[in-house]
């Protein structure tokens, strides 16, 4: 694909969703709409909630409070409590130090060298501009790699606000080097459920700024959006959503007749799901259980919920280190593939009582209920790969005959009245981000294919997208990937003419049709 066709937009074969058979339960939706619903109002004097300190978190119940992972005075008092400006005066922000932003700055700048693909759009497009007048809302993982994309898409000409989509994923000190360099940036790793929804809302709600755009992961910005501010939503021209969780979302918001604007599945998108799900999990899980845990593999017995890109990736990265792993499925293709790559499929009931670890990446809620938790054996290491925070129900934890103990950052000992712990990481949140990393490269290829959803979105003429949900055309799904080939010295064969018509293909590409998964 040539640079002019990304430039010019080109949309042929763009599939619209509404009539494609997905399957789509309301009651995921509907009840993990409810029960993140916003439960705050935005007077200046409410009091905020503090968190507990280690001490505390380590000898009370859960009928105290939780914690937040705070150790320091520092981090005992809120962001929103206390003024910041950055160097040059500006303070349309909220991060837990910007003081720290030269760390961030740094991490920013090893995460460039391992992003080339965005980093090769930023070159070719920076000088066209393609996103002035672009007025982004963002709502994702504020890291490094986020951090990549935020300054391309503002080198590309758009003008952004930013919060996090998940309390405990975000690198502190590379939101203090956003916030140095003059970009709204409101969040911090611990937030509450609380500041959560205030951190949006700060970034939706600025006087004289008229967002157009929203990049969103797991449909939170879109949601509060359209249910606060209904009038400033109808405005948007675009969505773009990466995740399985956002994603439904928006086909129930579709299907209701709900969505006012179009939407781009970016979750959907072969340079999301084969790349991002498959081979950023299969590094990630490793590295979340190893730093949190100190668990050694070989031979444990691994329970892995759901056989997804996400579910392929944990179980062969957990395989490949000794570990028997078996896996749960509700779709009979899903587990016909699990069996044909070696593994047992179970239902979590017949084999609770003997697991060492249990992985959910559903995207769905309460695959763990609480009479599962109870017949987890003694020292189970429980945790979450799916985006929401629904998949373990841990609502259900919080009683009084149960005793929450802190052990480290993002690890709980969750003690019964007999004794019986089992070890509980992030709170049920997504546990990679929230208490590792994730690869760079593969980052790069999901950042990319947002950019060019966004520029593809923005750019468009009326009436060339209705209010439904799309797919990007594989010819911009295989430009993505041509840009991070260079990186592996990799060099493509090209088609001789007689074979591209032997194909039906241009020797240019597409090279697979736009239903292609």
């Amino acid at each position: 694909m040539s640079e002019g066709d990304v430039e010019n937009g080109e949309t042929a074969g763009l599939i619209s969703q509404r009539d494609r058979n997905v399957r789509i339960d309301p009651k995921i939706c509907d009840t993990d709409i409810a029960n993140r619903e916003i439960k705050y109002n935005l007077t200046p004097n409410r009091p905020r909630i503090h968190s507990r300190s280690v001490s505390q978190s380590s000898t009370d119940s859960y009928s105290s409070a939780s914690y937040t992972g705070s150790s320091s005075d520092e981090e005992d008092i809120s962001p929103r409590e206390k003024p910041q400006k950055n160097s040059k005066g500006f303070s349309d922000f909220c991060v837990r130090n910007v003081e720290h932003n030269a760390f961030g700055r740094r991490e920013i700048e090893i995460a460039e060298q391992e992003m080339p693909g965005l980093m090769a759009l930023r070159r070719r497009a920076e000088a066209d501009k393609p996103l002035v007048g672009a007025k982004i809302i963002g709502c994702t993982h504020i890291t490094a790699q986020t951090a990549v994309l935020i300054e391309t898409l503002a080198a590309l000409g758009a003008s952004v606000r930013w919060a996090a989509c998940n309390i405990y994923s975000t690198q502190n000190e590379v939101a203090a080097a956003l916030a140095e360099a003059g970009f709204s940036i409101f969040a911090w790793k611990g937030e509450t459920e609380e500041d959560f929804w205030w951190s949006i809302d700060r970034c939706i709600n600025a006087d004289g700024w008229q967002p157009n755009m929203i990049l969103d992961d797991g449909g939170d910005a879109t949601h509060l959006m359209l249910k606060k501010y209904p009038a400033m939503f109808n405005m948007i021209k675009g969505i773009v959503e990466e995740s399985v969780t956002g994603v439904h979302r928006l086909y129930q918001l579709s299907k209701s007749g709900k969505l006012s604007v179009p939407a781009m599945n970016v979750n959907d998108s072969v340079t999301k799901t084969k790349f991002d799900n498959l081979y950023s999990c299969r590094e990630s899980i490793l590295d979340a259980l190893k730093r949190t845990t100190d668990v050694m593999f070989g031979g444990k017995q691994v329970l892995v919920c759901g056989y997804g890109e996400v579910g392929k990736g944990c179980t062969a990265a957990l395989k490949g280190l000794g570990a028997t792993v078996m896996v749960t499925e509700i779709d009979p293709i899903c587990a016909l593939q699990a069996c044909m790559d070696g593994f047992r499929v179970v239902k979590l009931d017949e084999v609770v009582r003997q697991i060492d670890i249990l992985i959910t990446c559903t995207g769905n809620k309460n695959v763990v209920n609480r009479q599962h938790l109870d017949r987890l054996k003694n020292g189970c290491i429980v945790c979450n790969m799916g985006h929401s925070n629904t998949e373990i129900d841990v609502a259900s934890l919080r009683t009084p005959e149960l005793t929450w103990e802190k052990v480290r950052s993002q690890v709980d000992h969750i003690i019964w009245p007999d004794g019986k712990r089992i070890i509980l990481l992030a709170e049920g949140r997504l546990v990679n981000l929230s208490c590792s990393s994730v690869p760079s490269f593969v980052v790069s290829i999901t950042a990319t294919t947002q950019a060019l959803a966004l520029i593809e979105l923005f750019n468009a003429p009326g009436g060339r997208y209705k209010q439904d949900v799309y797919l990007l055309p594989k010819k911009m799904d295989e430009y993505v990937a041509s840009l991070h080939l260079p990186t592996f010295d990799a060099h493509l064969t090209e088609l001789s003419d007689e074979q591209a018509k032997y194909l039906g293909l241009n020797k240019a590409g597409p090279f697979k049709p736009n239903y292609y998964r």
